[in-house]
C-alpha cells in the first residue's frame, strides 16, 4: 500500500465519528489512563448550545502543568472554534478527570515550532498525522495548536 493512500485511509478512520468518539466514553467512566500519556479528553462548551462537548485528541507537549494539544483539522474543527469563542476547558489525561485549565491558543509561528519538535521526537507518528492532516486539508495543512495550564486568577 503506498503512503498516500495510508494516508487517505488514516483521514477517512480520522472522520469515521463512531471510532474518535469511542475514548470519550471511557475516559468518562474513568478508564482514561488506559490511553497513557499520549491522548488528553477536552471538555469544552458548544459555542451556541452552551452545552457540555467532549474530544479526546493526541498531546503534542507536556511539561508540568502544561499540556499542548494539535488541532488536526485545522481551525475548524468544532472543539477549537468552542475554545476560541469561549475558552472554557476540563482536562481528562491519565488518572486525573475533569481538571480546569486555562486556554491558549497558540500563534501560527509558535504552532509550527512545537510541532518541529514533536517531529523530531515521534517521526513515525509525526509522519503519519501530517500526510493523513495533509490528505484532509487536500494540500499543506495548518495544524495550530492548543495550551493548556492550571486557571490563572479570574479565569
Amino acid at each position: 500500500m503506498g503512503e498516500k493512500r495510508i494516508d487517505r485511509v488514516i483521514r477517512d478512520l480520522l472522520r469515521t465519528q463512531w471510532l474518535v468518539r469511542a475514548p470519550i466514553g471511557l475516559y468518562r467512566a474513568g478508564l482514561g489512563w488506559i490511553f497513557g500519556r499520549r491522548l488528553v479528553m477536552i471538555e469544552h462548551l458548544g459555542r451556541v448550545s452552551n452545552e457540555p462537548r467532549y474530544v479526546v485528541v493526541e498531546v503534542v507537549d507536556r511539561g508540568r502543568n502544561r499540556i499542548v494539544v494539535a488541532s488536526g483539522f485545522g481551525t475548524k474543527a468544532q472543539w477549537y472554534r468552542n475554545l476560541k469563542a469561549n475558552g472554557v476547558a476540563y482536562l481528562s489525561t491519565g488518572r486525573a478527570r475533569r481538571v480546569r485549565a486555562h486556554v491558549h491558543l497558540l500563534s501560527p509561528e509558535d504552532s509550527a515550532a512545537a510541532l518541529g519538535g514533536y517531529a523530531a521526537q515521534h517521526p513515525a507518528a509525526w509522519k503519519r498525522l501530517k500526510g493523513a492532516m495533509d490528505a484532509a486539508a487536500g494540500g499543506d495543512a495548518k495544524i495550530p495548536l492548543v495550551e493548556f495550564t492550571p486557571p490563572r486568577e479570574g479565569d
